[in-house]
């Protein structure tokens, strides 16, 4: 090689290299954002009606307090926000369920109707979908807690009238559906016959089942009973929260996932580190005596003082990271792919311990950036968004169809 060729390959790789460093890196930030605001993005779980029911206020705009807003869900690109229909366990034993259930579906049709066309009700995928084409956002129903059934299979009919499409079998306590992963009474191993009969007859209506909450022997005979996928509304992974029954263990994503379902990914930092669940263990009684014994205090005034209290003698919340979440979302896909992962944020149902980076509807940019940084594509993105759970619910949908007579 001549003196003169060397300079001449000298001077053409440090060309390439300038003109290397002169490529502006890639702005993570706005391609989130972009695929956020593009995406159809669905959360199955978000506690509105039950926040609104203790303290009123108009989420088509602005609010002070919660973590769901129509300003702030818009920021953040939320399309479909399935509004937790939530009845406190206690309130089978007192035959109050029924009622309640009714007064919040009552209240999400309310926020639909008087939002001047920012909000509305969704029953379908195909709802979701059309809602989403002209810019309003949807509102679709779940169920946390099937008591409201009250041992009648006529009231799942109903409640599909009215606009339930998940049930949440049971919640923190066992109840005549289901046993609880919450409650140490396992009255029926699993499922009561009333509750195998319930979930034959969601299949037929097009509700989807959802296994968050219920105990691991409930979990098996659900896939068991089930002629179509099931969701996991709102859970995490197992894996980073060992032994503890309320999220779901390998052997049950897997199996969820091989029946064509989904595990939506709870944000809570119990849910998602070890550390969070042990601070959190005497953390949650103590709040919900607290809130009980206060009632001249709304829910949100309640549990502010009682964090404030309780930080004050142990210490601040160990929250979760947004990189601890992702590690559930990469969990997932190296179990069982990325079509079986979705988003169940619970917010305004986990109190203060959201995690730093995703403390509210406005965040989930920064959870496409997360995505991002770790590698998936923008289409493997907007399956976890909402095509996952759209995939799913159309599937129980069109098993319904031809199983059912009801519209």
């Amino acid at each position: 090689m001549t003196y003169k060729y060397s300079l001449l390959l000298l001077a053409s790789m440090v060309l390439t290299a300038c003109e290397r460093s002169a490529t502006p890196a890639p702005d993570l930030a706005a391609e989130a954002q972009r695929i956020a605001n593009e995406s159809l993005i669905v959360d199955t779980h978000i506690d509105v009606p039950y926040r609104l029911s203790e303290a009123p206020a108009d989420v088509s705009q602005a609010t002070d307090g919660g973590d769901f807003d129509y300003p702030r869900a818009r920021a953040g690109g939320l399309d479909a926000a399935f509004m937790s229909i939530y009845t406190p366990a206690a309130l089978e034993a007192e035959g109050k369920s029924h009622e309640e259930a009714e007064q919040l579906i009552d209240l999400v049709e309310n926020i639909a109707s008087t939002s001047g066309g920012k909000f509305a009700i969704a029953t379908s995928p195909a709802d979701v979908r059309r809602n989403f084409e002209q810019g309003v956002m949807s509102l679709p129903m779940g169920m946390e807690n099937g008591s409201p059934l009250e041992g009648d299979l006529a009231n799942l009919g109903h409640f599909h009238e009215r606009g339930i499409r998940y049930i949440t079998l049971a919640h923190s306590l066992s109840n005549h559906i289901s046993d609880s992963s919450f409650d140490e009474n396992r009255q029926w191993n699993g499922l009561s016959e009333f509750g195998a009969e319930v979930v034959r007859e969601m299949n037929r209506l097009g509700i989807m089942v959802d296994v968050s909450h219920v105990s691991d022997e409930a979990f098996w005979q659900v896939l068991d009973i089930s002629a179509v996928p099931v969701i996991a509304s709102h859970s995490s992974a197992r894996h980073f929260t060992p032994d503890w029954e309320r999220n779901m263990s390998d052997e049950m994503i897997a199996a969820l996932a091989a029946k064509g379902g989904v595990i939506m990914i709870n944000f809570g930092s119990a849910f998602i580190t070890e550390e969070a669940r042990v601070y959190s263990l005497g953390r949650w009684p103590a709040a919900l005596a607290f809130v009980a014994e206060h009632g001249e205090l709304s829910r949100e005034e309640a549990e502010k003082q009682f964090a404030d209290a309780w930080e004050a003698e142990h210490g601040p919340m160990p929250y979760a990271s947004l990189d601890d979440v992702l590690d559930h979302f990469d969990h997932v896909v190296a179990l069982v792919g990325v079509d079986h992962v979705g988003v169940g944020s619970d917010y305004d149902g986990v109190g203060d311990s959201l995690p730093t980076g995703l403390k509210d509807v406005s965040a989930y940019p920064n959870l496409v950036e997360g995505l991002l940084r770790r590698g998936y594509s923008e289409t493997d993105i907007r399956k976890i968004l909402g095509e996952n759970l759209l995939r799913t619910w159309q599937t129980v949908e069109d098993y319904a169809a031809t199983t059912s007579t009801s519209t």
